[in-house]
């Protein structure tokens, strides 16, 4: 019953971290000692499957639970305060690159290095330049209209999951498919049921870009530690110019520098705070389960 709970309390985390942008999934379920067990039941769902389904399910009720709170309280931020928000989303992001420069030291990091992070930092700013240009961000109504975005999205989240250091909320944001999601799945939870097929296309996709790199991912990361950390910096810096682009772009009659800064410095103490707790928690599960 113990680890039962216990795993709960892991998915309310790991969905938490999952809807947030700037926290990595896949760093919470390593500091909670899950990720490498959530990687072999996502590349081999039918090898000993009642196991599984024991380990998946509390994750999935936890989850839910801490998407549900999300959901509902975003989507009343993002109608009222969307530029700060963005901010928000910057403190996060910030907050969670100390964890990402500790593994690259940890390993030890190496010139050659920066050509991945280089590369994933101009594809990050890029991506977001394309989506905002191309009106992939021009509202909640279109963006759930565009079948193939929705695919491209939640294929590109499902990939985002599971490789250490990456955000899947913060790529959708990139992708500028994060706030009609938030706004769909409000509105489902409000009985609109009309929000079921674009939810469920961009879930479906979510899937297939999980179980198309599970094994890869885990393989990459173990073999090519160095570069694959250093990527994923690069990732998050150019996730860090792509927001603050977006967010200067948006015209927020109820904006206030001090309420923006008040967000950022929320943002980075949040994410201090979700590091430390998933530490204890994997602390915690070490000495008592």
């Amino acid at each position: 019953m113990k680890l039962f709970l216990y795993r709960i309390l892991c998915g309310f985390f790991l969905g938490l971290s999952i809807v947030a942008p700037g926290f990595s999934g896949s760093l919470v379920a390593i500091a909670m000692g899950v990720y490498h067990e959530i990687v072999r039941v996502i590349a081999n769902p039918f090898k000993k499957l009642k196991q599984n389904l024991m380990f998946i399910i509390p994750l999935g009720v936890g989850g839910v639970i801490s998407a549900v709170v999300f959901v509902l309280t975003f989507r009343q931020l993002f109608d009222s305060y969307e530029k700060a928000i963005h901010l928000l989303f910057v403190g996060l992001i910030a907050g969670s690159i100390p964890l990402v420069l500790m593994e690259v030291r940890k390993i030890g990091f190496k010139p050659f290095y920066l050509i991945g992070a280089l590369g994933a930092f101009v594809a990050a700013v890029a991506l977001s330049v394309f989506a905002f240009e191309t009106g992939l961000m021009s509202g909640a109504a279109a963006t759930l209209s565009d079948w193939p975005g929705l695919a491209i999205g939640g294929f590109a989240a499902g990939v985002s999951a599971l490789i250490p250091g990456m955000s899947l909320a913060t790529v959708l944001v990139i992708l500028g498919v994060y706030s009609p999601l938030i706004y769909a799945a409000d509105e489902l939870l409000r009985m609109e049921l009309s929000y079921i097929l674009p939810i469920g296309l961009f879930l479906v996709f979510v899937v297939v870009g999980l179980m198309a790199t599970a094994k890869g991912v885990k393989y990459v990361f173990e073999k090519f530690p160095g570069i694959s950390n250093t990527t994923v910096l690069g990732f998050q810096f150019g996730s860090l110019v792509s927001i603050m682009y977006k967010s200067h772009q948006i015209v927020d009659p109820n904006f206030t520098w001090l309420l923006g800064g008040i967000m950022l410095v929320a943002g980075l103490g949040i994410s201090a705070l979700f590091i430390v707790s998933g530490r204890l928690m994997n602390k915690t599960e070490g000495e008592e389960i």
